[in-house]
């Protein structure tokens, strides 16, 4: 299928890794023009070599900052061009006790979670709105509705991304401009797959015993009953920023295995 994206530029925050990273190959297969982020310029450069090797003609550049420092945030705006397509991914997350997580790290996980974000939208929506065509995308979680008693956190953030990413669509009214959210489910992402590594080192056993453990103990409404691969969740990335997606606006569009018990 043609997405009718090779006259696109696209920009996604947290790309040098996981759904980021899946979602800037797909992106650049689809022959639009990317621009990944990722907190060094030795990650941003390396992310580019590698990604000009599979995709010789890909038309890719990059943008360092680090979401968690004000100043790198301020630059890469001023830096960023403008876009067709905002894809909002970068985010952070850590299993902790909730009487364990001190006011710190809650302004903190809003700041680069949720406030990337808006600051990035700010940024490129009224041109968006101008020319009448732009599609920005909040990767969010299944944790923003089912929220996970061992990062209270990282849920209210995700949680709080769904609510901006709705309320921006209702400034797109008659407009071919759209807002839309994805809620992947556990993904073995590059944080993802370090944490379950350490969990079989810890206990001795192999991968699949850990995954099998995992959604057992913690995901047990998984339909799947499985990781999804950052690849499956770019796939609805990619549709949903493109051309072809244009009545969808204003939704959460779950990624997430059927780990939700809801019919909507």
């Amino acid at each position: 299928m043609n997405l009718q994206l090779q006259d696109k530029t696209a920009f996604i925050s947290g790309s040098t890794a996981g759904i980021g990273l899946a979602i800037a190959e797909a992106l650049l297969r689809e022959n639009a023009a990317v621009i990944i982020n990722g907190r060094t310029k030795e990650a941003v450069d390396k992310t580019i070599a590698a990604l000009q090797q599979s995709i010789p003609a890909a038309r890719i550049s990059g943008i360092a900052a680090d979401f968690g420092k004000k100043e790198d945030v301020t630059r890469l705006l001023d830096q960023l061009p403008a876009v067709d397509i905002l894809v909002n991914n970068i985010g952070i997350f850590e299993p902790k006790a909730f009487t364990d997580i001190p006011d710190e790290d809650w302004f903190r996980f809003f700041d680069v979670n949720v406030m990337s974000g808006v600051r990035l939208s700010r940024k490129v929506f009224p041109e968006m709105l101008k020319k009448n065509w732009g599609r920005i995308l909040f990767v969010s979680s299944e944790s923003g509705v089912f929220i996970p008693e061992e990062m209270i956190h990282y849920g209210m953030t995700k949680t709080a991304q769904i609510a901006i990413s709705r309320g921006l669509a209702e400034l797109t009214k008659g407009t071919n401009v759209t807002v839309n959210t994805i809620l992947p489910g556990p993904t073995k992402s590059r944080g993802v797959g370090d944490f379950v590594n350490a969990l079989a080192e810890q206990e001795g056993v192999g991968l699949a015993e850990i995954e099998k453990k995992f959604f057992h103990e913690f995901r047990p409404t998984s339909l799947i009953q499985r990781f999804a691969t950052p690849e499956e969740v770019a796939s609805m990335a990619v549709y949903l920023v493109s051309p072809l997606a244009s009545v969808t606006n204003g939704a959460a569009i779950r990624v997430e295995g059927g780990l939700v018990r809801s019919a909507l």
